[in-house]
């Protein structure tokens, strides 16, 4: 299995990259974690001729922006996308005239579904639970090819983040603060914040993305903590886009 991070920036595109989307192409499927602007260059990796499933944390326009370049996929199977309870109708109102095209109106088969908090098969199974966010949002836990990878973004530290990174094979986490620093007001995590996720839900490998485009304003940066924090975090990325990483 193949995790592929498309897009590493949280908020907005800098010269570190575009905003969060990840990759995770299995044997009979291909996924995308969240549709900010590197969305746009899965088309460079997959071959759509599989089954293709999109899952979205939450509506932050970081998290959705690149949703505008569906129309030029052609998923030769139906591209299957998934938000939370409540959100649909704003999905489809963001996608739609006047400011893309309408999911309708793309050229290859799709559908969007509300996900209630739990486990579903969908058909691998995936469960999705809230994280600490000013906005709803879901992290996810996905268990196929005799992998798990769980993917939390965005969020402070909360025990969800932890049950769904359970004896995971790989934790996506975002990584939205500098060493040491904290925003209570808009939860996000730091590096030893992740780590400690990582370190008590047993996880096998921790890799950061979503830096914050105005905290990490160089890749120099995000090497630096991945320098810093791999001595007592085995296998820590620090994530650029089109980094790809075997799982």
């Amino acid at each position: 299995m193949q995790v592929t991070f498309l897009g590493t920036n949280g908020w907005y595109d800098s010269m570190t990259g575009n905003t969060v989307s990840v990759l995770i192409q299995a044997k009979d499927y291909d996924i995308i974690l969240d549709a900010g602007n590197g969305i746009a260059k899965a088309d460079r990796y997959i071959t759509q001729d599989k089954p293709a499933y999109l899952f979205l944390s939450h509506m932050h326009i970081d998290h959705i922006a690149g949703l505008h370049t569906l129309c030029k996929f052609r998923f030769r199977k139906e591209l299957e996308i998934f938000t939370q309870e409540g959100t649909k109708g704003m999905l489809e109102a963001f996608v739609a005239e006047p400011y893309t095209v309408p999911f309708k109106e793309l050229p290859f088969k799709n559908s969007v579904h509300e996900l209630a908090t739990g486990t579903h098969n969908l058909p691998f199974p995936v469960t999705c639970l809230p994280l600490v966010h000013p906005a709803p949002c879901f992290g996810y836990r996905l268990e196929l090819d005799g992998r798990v990878i769980a993917y939390c973004t965005d969020t402070g530290a909360c025990d969800n983040a932890v049950t769904l990174a359970r004896n995971a094979d790989l934790l996506i986490t975002e990584c939205g603060l500098k060493p040491g620093g904290e925003s209570p007001d808009w939860p996000h995590l730091n590096p030893e914040m992740a780590i400690s996720i990582a370190k008590q839900a047993h996880a096998r490998r921790l890799a950061l993305t979503h830096f914050g485009a105005e905290v990490y304003r160089t890749l120099e940066e995000r090497r630096a903590v991945q320098e810093r924090f791999a001595p007592e975090c085995p296998g820590l990325v620090a994530a650029v886009d089109d980094l790809t990483i075997e799982v």
